[in-house]
């Protein structure tokens, strides 16, 4: 049976930012936690060893597959950041389209420092995201 890899653990979010390597990408992952942490009103939760999340939905796919994930989130990687929205949610597509400088995979946006976007922008992100999630993905 196949195991989720991304988990909800007790790591400590600010001992993982600490160990990021860059030193313009650790100032950024602490702007970001505070900005996911204003937007959304949840505490910063470690995802797996690299993913820092925000809230939590539960889903169930038709296929049966099901598990937990983080209703945002983003990770400072070494390459660039990425950024984790809901996918499926039409107006994404429209904000994405002012954000500024980045790129999009089908569940994450890249960019390669906070300064290349649209601080604004990405707070209306995010409230979309949590938004399109709890209202899809209702709690039990």
């Amino acid at each position: 049976m196949y195991e989720l890899k991304t988990k909800e653990t007790d790591a400590s979010v600010i001992e993982f930012i600490e160990s990021v390597g860059s030193p313009q990408k650790r100032e950024d992952a602490y702007q970001l936690l505070d900005i996911f942490t204003e937007a959304t009103g949840y505490t910063a939760k470690m995802w797996g060893p690299t993913i820092i999340g925000f809230g939590s939905y539960h889903y169930k796919y038709e296929s049966g597959h099901e598990g937990d994930a983080p209703l945002v989130g983003f990770s400072p990687r070494k390459a660039k950041i990425s950024l984790y929205f809901a996918t499926g949610d039409t107006r994404r597509d429209e904000l994405l389209e002012k954000l500024g400088k980045h790129t999009a995979g089908k569940a994450c946006v890249y960019v390669n420092k906070l300064a290349d976007i649209d601080v604004d922008v990405l707070q209306s992100l995010i409230r979309q995201s949590v938004s399109f999630l709890t209202e899809r993905y209702p709690s039990e």
